[in-house]
């Protein structure tokens, strides 16, 4: 690092961003980051409702190095950021949308935080203003960790500090192909090629402001954009991990967030044209990745939904989706002496559907919110001798590295 290189580029495409840009820009003039260690790469995306003149003014007045860049609309958030982060100097990289904010001490936490580390990718928590936030990743702060075993893969916007140099390393850029879900792309590939990832979830870092102007980008665009969306990431999985569990679990957040809601309440609402253009869209990523191993990962209602969309049984969809919309329960059915669960949603039983009673089968963590489920006591032993084995061959193989002991 040489005494002139700043520790953290911002990078903040702005299009038609007034007034939000106002808040947004003072949030970074007020980090409690030294402003000699601070750039801003501005890239005015064609706006023209007086966010260019506004980011002159602020790049004129402003303690850090500011850098205003103005080109012709290119229709997303991709290509901005790819002009900013082929511009940035910075040890780090911080993606900051125009309408949104950081807290006061979020780069100055988030770099201490990737020093202390050497994490490639760090996480600062969100609160939402008008806007709902994901929420399940910001139980407690986490030092170094991964995609596997946290819940990082439910919050995949740019909204996070990447290390530059390892973006650089890998050729990373954000597809200028996808109008919506390109953020998620490129940061489901960072946490899958990162050396750690970090997690600061004691102090609020972003805040995600909810625009009432409704221009929001993803307000915006048609449903088939989203399964371009979910396609693009079901490829970079298939790409990056091979088939197996690893794949599955991840292979869930496609299906649950981008996948599922074309066949939620708003399918009801749909003609039948786009009710058989969904399907149709949805068919070849069923085929290509739906599995059991994802499918068990889910809850009933979201597995039984999934499974009919595989099987191109839109009759029985809407049954289902009728069934949930008038907010009733299905009936929980206990078998085998209370051990297994299963919620009797439309269909279930019901010989002539042709649905295996499998689809409606809790898994435990779904089943254990109801009365009278218990355990499978030999299931219970036999993951806990199964976890017994593999600490014992992490052992093992700890003693069989250069300069490692025997284990007793």
């Amino acid at each position: 690092m040489t005494a002139a290189q700043p520790d953290v580029t911002v990078v903040i495409g702005a299009y038609e961003a007034m007034p939000y840009l106002v808040e947004c820009l003072a949030s970074v003039e007020a980090q409690t980051l030294d402003a000699a260690r601070l750039e801003v790469i501005a890239v005015d995306d064609g706006s023209r409702d007086g966010t260019s003149a506004y980011l002159e003014e602020f790049a004129a007045r402003a303690p850090m190095a500011v850098t205003v860049i103005h080109q012709e609309n290119s229709g997303g958030p991709s290509g901005p950021r790819n002009v900013g982060l082929a511009k940035a100097t910075g040890r780090y990289v911080f993606f900051l949308d125009a309408d949104d904010r950081l807290g006061a001490e979020a780069l100055e936490r988030m770099v201490a935080m990737g020093d202390r580390n050497g994490t490639d990718v760090v996480l600062g928590r969100v609160e939402g203003i008008n806007r709902k936030p994901p929420r399940s990743m910001w139980g407690e702060t986490l030092d170094r960790t991964d995609v596997y075993s946290s819940n990082i893969k439910f919050t995949l916007s740019a909204q996070k500090l990447f290390r530059r140099e390892f973006l650089e390393r890998h050729g990373m850029r954000f597809d200028e192909s996808l109008w919506t879900g390109e953020d998620a792309l490129f940061t489901m590939e960072a946490y899958l090629r990162a050396d750690g990832v970090s997690v600061l979830a004691d102090y609020t870092c972003y805040y995600l402001v909810g625009r009432t102007d409704g221009k929001h980008v993803t307000k915006s665009g048609s449903y088939t954009l989203r399964f371009d969306s979910a396609r693009a990431l079901m490829g970079l999985l298939e790409r990056l991990i091979p088939p197996g569990a690893k794949r599955d679990v991840l292979m869930v957040r496609p299906f649950l967030v981008t996948v599922l809601p074309q066949f939620g309440p708003v399918f009801l609402r749909n003609d039948e044209g786009i009710r058989r253009t969904k399907l149709e869209l949805a068919k070849p990523l069923m085929d290509a990745y739906w599995n059991e191993g994802v499918a068990q990962r889910l809850r009933v209602h979201e597995r039984l939904r999934l499974e009919l969309v595989a099987r191109q049984r839109p009759e029985l969809l809407v049954d289902v989706l009728e069934f949930i919309k008038a907010k009733r329960e299905p009936a929980p059915i206990l078998k085998k002496r209370n051990t297994q669960l299963y919620l009797a949603y439309p269909h279930y039983g019901d010989r002539t559907a042709g649905l295996p009673d499998r689809i409606y089968l809790a898994e435990p963590r779904e089943a254990k919110e109801f009365p009278g489920w218990r355990k499978d006591p030999t299931e219970t032993f036999l993951r806990g001798f199964s976890r017994k084995v593999r600490r014992r061959l992490r052992r093992l193989r700890r003693s069989m590295r250069p300069g490692g002991t025997a284990a007793a």
